[in-house]
């Protein structure tokens, strides 16, 4: 692996990121240079399109698409742009997921640069940050990045003389899981509180203060200045049989090595469990694992050579969405695990529609009577009834479904550990309550 096939990482340093100066001596806002000097907006559309970059913060819906559903727009008319908005969702609250911290902690200026490109393209005079509030050291250096690409004159008015102005803005978030979804984050960005918005419209026509907007993930935003510095060919060919482009994928759990690297799009989760997290702690065997964060269904170890991205996880019954590797063994419980991750739901539940604020709390409350051996086998049917209650079509936003996800693969794969709970009135991996 080098810097053509670790283009967001191989500049990554958590000690001390690079300062303005160093990052542009390591080719830094080339791609920005590019895309402004060389480009018009629309001709960047299109190269984004081309490239097949999709989203990274788990839909995986095409960029290019997604940004040119924003109405157009007369190229000297300034008041056009300064009614659209860019916003980089940089909340990053997903359990097992921590890919996107390792980007602004470790390579600021890498984010700024491609938030410049995607502002111009899209035709946006103003861009705001969304930031988990936890992230105080990414604050940190996100700011005083900010202020060195002002002083260099990449953000402010008339960009490197090209009559493109833009002011960036980070906004750290007052918290909770709910601001990730898209619709929730500008509400809380307008003060209000975060719930998530009906749809239609969508963000991209009526969004920020009622004005189109996009909003895109961290890890999404920071492949542009790549693909405008290396071209469209150099993007695709990094994961020829797959999605294009790389991936930074992650694993959590008893594991050796647990961590970050970023790889091809389409390597198998094998050998992201096996090759990069060193496999399983000594005397451990896989029993399960989510593919993509808290919100994912759990595959098994007969999955292991199905590659990492989106259609092929899909196949298998699962989403990749953030592919961060939550690895459950043979020696932890997969009941006490969902009942981990379903209290977590359940705390971060806006309470907007009924199925996800009472539905999720009322699996936590059977989940705990069954993890503490004082569960019934109707339990188990309600359990059920209460996935297809939170379902897909069935609530306000994502939320309450991807809390399931878990949940109804967990009873898919799993039905004996909840069927023992219930029979030996005990948990058999910790030995009761």
């Amino acid at each position: 692996m080098n810097a053509m096939t670790q283009p967001l990482t191989h500049l990554v340093n958590l000690s001390e990121p690079l300062n303005f100066q160093q990052y542009s001596a390591q080719g830094g806002y080339a791609g920005a240079r590019k895309a402004l000097c060389e480009h018009s907006p629309e001709e960047v559309l299109e190269i984004v399109k081309a490239s097949g970059l999709k989203g990274r913060g788990g839909a995986g819906f095409p960029t290019g698409v997604k940004w040119s559903f924003v109405p157009q727009f007369d190229a000297g008319d300034s008041r056009a742009r300064e009614n659209k908005y860019l916003v980089c969702n940089a909340d990053e609250m997903e359990p097992g997921t921590f890919k996107d911290r390792l980007l602004l902690e470790g390579v600021p200026h890498q984010l700024i640069e491609a938030m410049i490109i995607a502002a111009y393209t899209i035709g946006a005079n103003k861009a705001y940050i969304f930031l988990r509030g936890e992230y105080h050291l990414a604050a940190k250096r996100l700011q005083s990045a900010i202020n060195e690409a002002y002083q260099a004159g990449w953000l402010g008015e008339n960009i490197q003389q090209q009559g493109y102005q833009l002011d960036l803005y980070l906004h750290t978030s007052a918290g909770r899981y709910i601001c990730g979804e898209e619709t929730a984050l500008i509400n809380a960005l307008e003060g209000k509180r975060a719930n998530p918005r009906a749809k239609p419209p969508f963000p991209q026509v009526a969004g920020l203060f009622g004005k189109p907007t996009i909003v895109n993930n961290v890890e999404t935003l920071s492949n542009l200045p790549h693909i405008l510095k290396h071209g469209i060919n150099w993007f695709q060919e990094i994961s020829p049989d797959s999605d294009a482009g790389s991936k930074i994928y992650g694993a959590c759990g008893r594991v050796k090595t647990p961590g970050l690297w970023e790889l091809p799009m389409g390597v198998t989760i094998g050998q992201v469990l096996n090759e990069h997290a060193g496999g399983l702690c000594d005397g451990l065997k896989l029993k399960g694992l989510l593919p993509g964060g808290a919100s994912t269904d759990f595959l098994l170890p007969e999955h292991l050579d199905t590659p990492m991205d989106y259609d092929s996880i899909a196949k298998v019954g699962s989403r990749l969405g953030t592919a961060g590797l939550i690895v459950l063994d043979d020696k932890n419980c997969p009941v006490a695990m969902v009942l981990n991750l379903l209290q977590f739901f359940a705390q971060e539940s806006c309470g907007w529609c009924t199925p996800c604020r009472d539905g999720t709390p009322w699996a936590v409350e059977i989940l705990t009577r069954i993890e503490q051996g004082k569960g019934t086998l109707n339990d188990i049917d309600e359990l059920l009834k209460l996935c297809d209650f939170m379902w897909i079509g069935k609530t306000h936003c994502a939320l309450a479904p991807g809390a399931v996800e878990p949940l109804r693969s967990a009873l898919k794969y799993f039905n004996d550990d909840f069927v023992e709970h219930i029979e030996k009135h005990c948990c058999p991996y910790h030995g009761g309550h």
